[in-house]
């Protein structure tokens, strides 16, 4: 066990390890102490390189391939460039696809995201029946994407769905099939997945709104400024690091998205998406598992943006 001492003399067989702290104090490391370190800082980089680093590797690797998955990959594999190639100019469905995560982006980025902030700043005034507001809110995040896409699912069914009843439009025979019609079924899938979305945002900005010094807002309480130009002048700057923080989950939100469309049609019909298609088409009969990690390598490739502006904030902030 470390205990604090004078220093030692690093030759003498009683020091053992010592590590100097910024008080200029010494901890001495045993030798149970540095094999403890080691399995604690072992076993999660083995698990990361063996869970998250090996398959990015593989899908990388098998990108350049026509492999199906079956048996080994052999130099007759190896096909170059062509899976991308095909992928821009020949996979009709890639483009749609692509166009699909743009409008979930966009959609959790400038509806569901505010929609979230908004119910936090109202709950965050200690109003009567917060802590009920809050649960309910918060009861979707709870729930797994599969489920909620069931639940939405019987929500919009034509004939039976709460939402063309409560609309009257079952009894006036004018159905609307939310999740039948490419047209509209993409947004009736937005509506659902924003219903997680935003208890997830409220929870996070809520905790955030917690922390902000209140004497910022009694300062511009008596500047004269109402509680709108309080909140974008003063909280809304102050809030930066969980901004950055919600701007990177529904980033990451929006480009994984997978649960809520296959379940509905397994993607299809105006529901593709690019994790969909990754899907598809290393899982289908055909097992074009080299072209399905094309697919994710690009998938990755746009993911690593919102990855890559969390880190270089965390960076400047900890430096």
């Amino acid at each position: 066990m470390a205990t604090s001492i004078t220093p030692a003399r690093e030759d003498s067989p009683e020091a053992g390890e010592l590590v100097a702290t910024r008080r200029g104090r010494y901890h001495v490391l045993t030798r149970f102490d540095r094999r403890v370190l080691m399995l604690m800082v072992g076993i999660p980089l083995l698990l990361d390189v063996l869970l998250i680093w090996w398959p990015t590797a593989s899908s990388i690797f098998l990108s350049f391939t026509n492999w199906d998955g079956v048996g080994a990959v052999t130099a007759q594999n190896f096909i170059g460039l062509k899976n991308y190639q095909f992928m821009f100019s020949g996979y009709t469905l890639f483009w749609p696809a692509f166009l699909h995560n743009i409008i979930w982006l966009a959609w959790l980025a400038l509806i569901a995201t505010p929609l979230g902030i908004f119910f936090a700043v109202l709950l965050d005034r200690e109003m009567s029946g917060t802590g009920f507001y809050q649960s309910v809110f918060f009861l979707p995040v709870v729930l797994s994407l599969v489920v909620v896409g069931f639940i939405w699912e019987l929500q919009f069914s034509p004939t039976e769905g709460f939402i063309n009843n409560a609309f009257g439009l079952v009894k006036s025979g004018k159905l609307i099939d939310w999740l039948g019609n490419p047209r509209i079924n993409l947004y009736s899938i937005l509506i659902a997945a924003s219903w997680r979305h935003v208890g997830y945002v409220m929870v996070i900005y809520l905790a955030g709104l917690k922390s902000v010094d209140p004497t910022l807002r009694e300062a511009a309480k008596v500047d004269g400024a109402n509680e709108i130009r309080t909140f974008f002048r003063v909280v809304f700057p102050v809030m930066a690091p969980i901004n950055v923080v919600i701007a990177v989950i529904t980033a990451i939100e929006a480009l994984r998205a997978f649960d809520i469309a296959f379940i509905v049609n397994q993607g299809k019909n105006g529901l593709e998406l690019l994790s969909i298609l990754i899907t598809n088409n290393s899982i289908s009969e055909a097992s074009l598992v080299g072209f399905g990690s094309a697919i994710a390598v690009i998938l990755l490739l746009i993911s690593l943006g919102p990855i890559i502006v969390f880190l270089s904030r965390v960076m400047r902030t900890t430096s």
